[in-house]
């Protein structure tokens, strides 16, 4: 099948398209048959040399059946040669498959945090406190001992402290 599409020239950063008419199957800056027009994007849109091209030669391209690229239709539109109208994709702003799937993922798990919060607010405790109080003191008795084996640590320096000075002042009296 044969289409009038761009065909994209010019260095990086600065584009320039050919209007060709080209095999479908080519690639899109490949092999063309014939050059029908030029695009310069980097002019301003008013500029009548922005869209250059040979319309007797488009006409006889369409009436060959080449279809017109969704962008050169859009030309050919301007001069009157082909319909376009704006294509419509309701799809396009909605979220992909695996986006859905952590959506969900998501919201399933607030959905599960609630109702357990819900559950717990709504069950009294029954014989559980019994339970806790006699872990309670068990739990504490660690912390307990813990700064208690700190305390001795912290004396033990201050302890070598007055005798580390103790010489130094028997050295000064000495001499």
């Amino acid at each position: 099948m044969l289409r009038i599409r761009l065909a994209r020239g010019g260095a990086k950063k600065r584009p320039y398209y050919s209007i060709v008419v080209a095999d479908s199957h080519s690639p899109r800056d490949g092999r063309f048959i014939e050059k029908v027009g030029a695009y310069n994007p980097l002019l301003k849109k008013d500029d009548p040399t922005r869209v250059t091209l040979k319309v007797e030669r488009i006409r006889e391209w369409l009436t060959k059946g080449a279809q017109p690229s969704d962008r050169v239709a859009r030309f050919l539109a301007a001069e009157g040669l082909v319909a376009w109208k704006a294509g419509s994709n309701p799809q396009k702003g909605e979220p992909g498959r695996k986006a859905k799937e952590r959506a969900e993922e998501k919201a399933q798990k607030a959905a599960d945090l609630a109702a357990a919060a819900e559950a717990a607010a709504a069950a009294p405790p029954a014989p559980e406190p019994e339970a806790p109080a006699e872990e309670a003191p068990a739990a504490e008795a660690p912390a307990e001992e813990a700064p208690a084996a700190e305390a001795p640590a912290e004396e033990a320096p201050a302890e070598e402290a007055p005798a580390a000075e103790a010489p130094a002042e028997d050295a000064a009296k000495e001499g």
